[in-house]
């Protein structure tokens, strides 16, 4: 597995990320980094998500910055040049695939039938996102569907919350969660960064709690 994964599968949680206005890109990684979260994913849904990419990686190289919503090979392109270490996409691409690949920046496509994830496994992927999780069956389609896959670890996105993360994160084919809850575009827009941080640290531990429980169990 290339090592920026297993990086994010050492934190647990990647914040997806809505950006609308630049200013408020590095406030918010500090955020993130004061709750002990450090990664983000940056998503491509807004024309500011680019710069934000830049400034994050600039002004903090202690974090760990990601494209997601990556759609195209030229969105592959940018978000390299704007210094992300990883892209996400909603769907499996071949062609943004195929591109990341010949770029060497790892990709977590989305998948969630068996055809997705053996499209995945042809490519040499070993890391596949899980979208929109809980819409297309949650945990129990992810325990059904992996099976067959043994080298597959999974990045559920898609209504994940502090509610259920902890069933997924306890599950061991699930590489990391991504969410957004605790940083909603209403909250970076409100300029409360502050919350940022408490739900940072509450999810922090929640996966610092199961994990501990996982690692006790004979």
């Amino acid at each position: 597995m290339h090592v920026v994964l297993e990086e994010l599968g050492n934190i647990g949680i990647v914040p997806v990320i809505k950006i609308d206005e630049t200013e408020k890109a590095v406030p918010l990684a500090k955020a993130l980094l004061a709750g002990g979260i450090s990664c983000v994913e940056i998503t491509f849904r807004t024309a500011e998500g680019e710069q934000a990419i830049r400034q994050i990686t600039q002004a903090m190289p202690q974090m760990l910055v990601g494209a997601g919503t990556v759609l195209t090979p030229d969105q592959v392109d940018r978000a390299i040049d704007a210094g992300a270490r990883f892209v996400v996409s909603p769907g499996f691409n071949p062609k943004v695939v195929a591109h990341s690949i010949s770029k060497m920046i790892p990709i977590a496509p989305g998948c969630s039938t068996p055809t997705d994830i053996e499209q995945a496994i042809e490519f040499g992927l070993d890391v596949v996102k899980f979208f929109p999780a809980e819409q297309a069956g949650g945990l129990e389609y992810i325990k059904a569907v992996s099976a067959p896959y043994p080298t597959i670890r999974f990045m559920p996105t898609g209504g994940i919350n502090v509610g259920n993360i902890t069933k997924y994160i306890a599950f061991d084919r699930v590489l990391a969660c991504g969410g957004s809850w605790m940083a909603s575009a209403d909250l970076i827009n409100a300029g409360e960064f502050e919350k940022i941080t408490m739900l940072s640290r509450e999810v922090v531990q929640s996966i610092q709690d199961i994990r501990s429980k996982k690692e006790k169990r004979p």
